[in-house]
């Protein structure tokens, strides 16, 4: 027979190992509760978008590899700036033996980039190093104009104007002369890479009020080191067409910054799911950030902030047109259409103006808004595809009214159709 102190001691500890238990549940049960609540609305899919979310660090978009070198070739440049005019449309016919599409006609967007000539004003040489790309040392040319130099400054108005007038009448001795050759000498030496420094002409863009210059290093390809400080140098205080860069239906890469669309929230940013209508504090946000631990939030949950403003590539965009100034090519006309119209469309591009100078017609769309100074680089890959090697015969350009639903395609056209409206 058990004692009356043996059979508290029983039911005590029957009464701890049933708490033990209960407990033991309850904890299963909320780790399962906080597991699903904890996990995210759309793990089971990818994100929506790449994960570039800061502003950029410069208005210009930056070439960060330029094509590879092939010494065989003759010496050119690799890069050139424009500024984005707008978009139209064109009809062409599609060349494509053996496809459903041969001969058929097709719509297709363009934009159009003004390209005015860039005007060279210096050479870089660089040495490779374990560590990359070192500059070795840098020649500019003797005279350099006002919208360049205003780059070097960052209030031209209370500025004294000083820049590179020490420099210009360096070289206007004999001293200066010798020195400027020894540099040259050294690159041809040392160097494995040149680079040129050339920057837009800005005064020509009638549609833009800025007056300060874009200024990039483009690099040559082709020849050994000394014609390319050769062909850098002979081109010093000389304008270089966009033309002397690219050619008709070449496939290159467009690099700049995007629109800016200020602080956005998860929806708009990042594309996540929106939660159901009945959802407390709000539907247009994430519904878990993360676990209890660790205790942070990751990098990869999506999070309200910056869209837009951000640096990017654009590869593989065939050029539909080159026009020159002066030139048809400058013009709409077309061998099918020969309207005699300029490719200005009427009333001018919204936000932007008339293009007056060189242009190039890209197929698709373009980085950034109106107005804003795109990269334009040769591609890094070597084209094969039918795709890219495809020789486009433009049949229509359309150049109606951008604001709006425009009818017609001329002033005189629009005239004939309206008639005399006043006595």
């Amino acid at each position: 027979m058990a004692t009356q102190g043996e059979e508290e001691d029983r039911v005590s500890q029957y009464g701890r190992e049933k708490e033990s238990v209960m407990y033991a549940k309850k904890m299963k049960r909320d780790s399962r509760v906080f597991q699903f609540t904890c996990e995210p609305c759309n793990a089971v899919t990818p994100r929506r978008v790449k994960e570039g979310k800061y502003r950029a660090a410069r208005h210009r978009g930056k070439v960060k590899a330029f094509p590879k070198d092939d010494p065989t070739k003759p010496c050119r440049l690799t890069a050139f700036l424009g500024y984005k005019a707008g978009m139209t449309h064109i009809v062409r016919e599609v060349e494509k033996p053996g496809s459903k599409l041969h001969k058929k006609e097709t719509c297709e967007a363009v934009t159009i980039i003004e390209t005015p000539p860039m005007v060279i004003v210096g050479v870089v040489g660089y040495v490779k190093t374990p560590r990359g790309l070192r500059c070795l040392n840098t020649v500019w040319a003797q005279h350099l104009s006002e919208e360049i130099k205003r780059r070097f400054y960052k209030n031209w108005c209370k500025s004294k104007k000083k820049a590179f007038t020490k420099y210009s009448k360096k070289l206007e001795t004999d001293e200066g002369k010798k020195d400027i050759q020894s540099q040259l000498e050294k690159m041809k030496k040392y160097a494995s890479v040149i680079r040129v420094l050339a920057h837009t002409q800005i005064r020509k863009m009638k549609g833009l009020k800025q007056k300060k210059a874009h200024l990039m290093e483009i690099q040559v390809n082709g020849g050994t080191i000394a014609q390319k400080v050769d062909f850098a140098y002979g081109f010093f205080e000389k304008q270089v067409p966009v033309d002397a860069v690219f050619q008709k239906d070449e496939m290159i890469d467009i690099i700049g910054v995007t629109k800016g669309k200020g602080y956005e929230g998860v929806v708009t940013r990042w594309g996540v799911t929106r939660l159901p209508r009945k959802t407390h504090r709000g539907l247009r946000k994430v519904a878990c950030i993360g676990a209890w631990h660790p205790a942070r939030v990751s990098f990869t949950v999506a999070r309200a902030g910056q869209n837009g403003y951000h640096h990017r590539t654009e590869m593989n965009k065939k050029i539909y047109r080159l026009g020159k100034t002066g030139e048809e090519t400058h013009t709409a006309s077309t061998e099918f259409d020969r309207t005699e119209k300029d490719v200005t469309p009427m009333g001018g591009f919204p936000h932007y103006g008339v293009v007056k100078d060189d242009f190039l017609m890209i197929k698709g769309c373009c980085v950034g808004p109106k107005k804003r100074v795109v990269t334009l680089r040769q591609s890094l890959l070597n084209q094969t595809s039918r795709l890219a090697l495809e020789e486009i015969k433009l049949k229509f350009i359309d150049t109606s009214s951008k604001f709006g639903h425009g009818r017609f395609q001329t002033t005189e056209e629009k005239q004939k159709f309206f008639g005399r409206l006043k006595a």
